[in-house]
């Protein structure tokens, strides 16, 4: 992990003092807020109700979903870490003459806020994004909401390289590809947000007698179903959307399109 620079290492011990919180645990929000570019946050913190996300001046989520006390902390503690973010230089600058001072990743990428190296791979990690080095051959991968905290290298060859995150060890050969070769020959297909969601059902025609429309009993019941339908996923869409999977005017369109359907 990068060294924090003085005034990063004060704000951390400040930050570890008045929240009573490990120093471990406001580095782990720290990286999370760093990594949704200070304005939101994935995270898996134990001390902090396990696993949650956070975005600025909207919806914060923790483990211990009735515990507003907790859902506070954890709102301005990462408030306070994205003004310092914003406000002074957090991280040190990589040193010179080391093996991850070589900007070996695309310049467009930044600086990142974590790198290391391990046998012939190096890697870099930025906001949304996983450079991965090996033997010369660089590959960009786009983390999606993957909280990265560390990458590992198991025996057997550079396709074993996993990075931990939120939602445990995961292989880096699974991301999607952003530049570069990648580690799998055939890369996962990734689905659009939309196919998350089921068709909502048309209710079958009402039987008619002496040419007047009566619902029955099932009818009644499916429709009520399709209304419970729609509701859940509409309530999927607006996690969608505070997650950053999708805009503010996708989900609006979406909804609209659903609500039509009831």
């Amino acid at each position: 992990m990068q060294n924090l620079t003085q005034d990063g290492q004060q704000l951390v011990n400040s930050l570890s003092s008045r929240y009573n919180l490990s120093h471990d645990a406001v580095m782990h929000m720290l990286i999370a807020v760093n990594n949704g570019s200070g304005s939101m946050a994935q995270f898996n913190c134990p001390e902090l109700g396990g696993g949650g996300q956070w975005m600025r001046g909207g919806m914060t989520m923790v483990g211990d979903m009735f515990n507003y006390g907790l859902k506070s902390t954890v709102d301005n503690l990462c408030n306070e870490l994205a003004n310092g973010l914003a406000s002074m230089q957090v991280f040190a600058p990589l040193p010179q003459g080391s093996l991850s001072s070589n900007q070996w990743w695309p310049g467009d990428l930044g600086q990142p806020f974590s790198s290391g190296a391990q046998n012939s791979t190096r890697y870099a990690i930025f906001p949304n994004r996983l450079a991965v080095d090996v033997n010369g051959s660089v590959t960009v991968y786009d983390t999606l909401d993957n909280n990265i905290g560390g990458i590992g290298q198991q025996q057997g060859g550079n396709d074993s390289l996993t990075f931990s995150s939120q939602y445990g060890t995961i292989a880096v050969n699974s991301l999607p590809v952003v530049s570069g070769a990648g580690f799998a020959q055939v890369q996962p297909p990734v689905q659009p947000a939309q196919n998350n969601f089921m068709e909502t059902p048309t209710p079958a025609p009402m039987a008619t007698q002496n040419n007047q429309s009566m619902p029955n009993q099932n009818q009644f019941n499916q429709n009520t179903s399709s209304v419970d339908e729609v509701i859940q996923l509409i309530e999927k869409l607006a996690k969608l959307r505070d997650m950053g999977a999708i805009s503010e005017n996708e989900y609006n369109s979406k909804k609209i399109d659903l609500l039509n359907r009831i």
